[in-house]
């Protein structure tokens, strides 16, 4: 394959801070600071924390706390949330939250924003801005009025007459972060396209609906003029992919058992930490052969460099997608940090090239 073709396709990371059976979610943390400095190292262009609640399996709940010390031990890759589940929180203080990881990181931070809960409904009542009864409670999905709100706050977007015209949105350091809308639907698409963002879509979680929402995301873009300060014109888009890297394609089948085993788990709502490939094995061994996937795309590609590699670029090319943030889950670090490795290799990954 054509060297400049490859360096031509971006990938970033995107990390969950995944906890291993017989590990600790201390111990996860610290695997995703490691994580971000061997990625970065290998010229990766990205690297994002998720949000996820109350789960044994996935230790990051609050990514810009991580994302605050992750930046301490790196220099130049991006930085961003993969995402902030808006709803949880007033506008205004995601805004002071970036501002001050722009302030300390200028031009690499990120802001993803996602829509869903990030865990279950009792959690998502515990986190909920609006409680107790009918009357006091909120009766209609704001979102929408949230993202505009908080793109408003960071870019001095109020009307004069508004009253939140004279909030100073501190620290007030010149630019701002990178605003993202994260989805897997075609609301999302569209909701990126009206408000003129990037849109990175979850095709790991939900690959069903990614080329109409990929190509509905490009045909409806309209400019945001709210969004000048980031020269924000046309559409851009990336796909969230699950990728597992090995010598052989035997050993990635081997390590894919954790990865079967924790979707199977999911579907039924068991958060437990990820098994070894063995313990998955034995557990799986109860149920039928894996149901085939029903996607245009897996949603994790598993294999050999090579072959991960070209089903990359083949998804890349046929849904015209110019950046991957991939997503490593295994029970070893070591063969999570390995699979990264690998596939810098595959991709011949320029540094000063992933870094523009």
């Amino acid at each position: 394959m054509d060297v400049k073709q490859q360096s031509s396709l971006r990938l970033s990371v995107l990390d969950q801070s995944p906890v291993a059976s017989g590990s600790t979610p201390s111990q996860a943390l610290r695997n995703s600071v490691a994580l971000a400095q061997h990625v970065e190292a290998l010229g990766f262009r990205r690297f994002w924390m998720s949000e996820h609640h109350a789960m044994d399996l996935l230790a990051c709940t609050a990514p810009e706390i991580m994302l605050a010390r992750i930046g301490a031990e790196t220099s130049t890759i991006r930085l961003g949330s993969g995402g902030i589940m808006l709803p949880h929180y007033t506008p205004l203080k995601v805004a002071e939250t970036f501002r001050t990881l722009h302030a300390l990181y200028p031009g690499r931070i990120d802001l993803g924003i996602g829509r869903a809960p990030g865990g279950g409904p009792i959690e998502a009542t515990a986190l909920r801005r609006y409680r107790g009864t009918p009357a006091g409670a909120l009766q209609h999905d704001d979102f929408p009025d949230q993202l505009a709100e908080l793109i408003a706050f960071l870019h001095g977007g109020f009307p004069e007459a508004h009253p939140f015209s004279r909030v100073r949105v501190s620290p007030d350091a010149p630019g701002s972060p990178d605003v993202w809308l994260l989805g897997s639907s075609l609301w999302s698409a569209q909701a990126a396209a009206e408000f003129g963002l990037p849109y990175a879509f979850a095709h790991f979680f939900s690959g069903e609906s990614t080329r109409h929402a990929m190509e509905h995301y490009r045909e409806n873009f309209q400019p945001n003029p709210e969004l000048r300060e980031q020269e924000r014109t046309a559409p851009e888009a990336m796909a969230a992919v699950g990728v597992l890297c090995a010598e052989t394609q035997a050993e990635a089948d081997r390590l894919m058992q954790s990865v079967r085993l924790l979707q199977l788990r999911i579907r039924q709502n068991d958060r437990r930490p990820v098994a070894s490939p063995a313990e998955a094995a034995a557990e799986l061994s109860g149920y039928g052969p894996a149901e085939r996937e029903r996607t245009e795309f897996p949603r994790y590609f598993a294999g050999t460099p090579d072959k991960v590699r070209a089903g990359l670029m083949e998804m890349s090319a046929r849904l015209k997608i110019g950046e991957f943030v991939v997503n490593t889950i295994t029970h070893d670090p070591a063969a999570r940090l390995r699979s990264y490795t690998l596939l810098s290799e595959a991709f011949a990954l320029p540094a000063e090239v992933q870094a523009a």
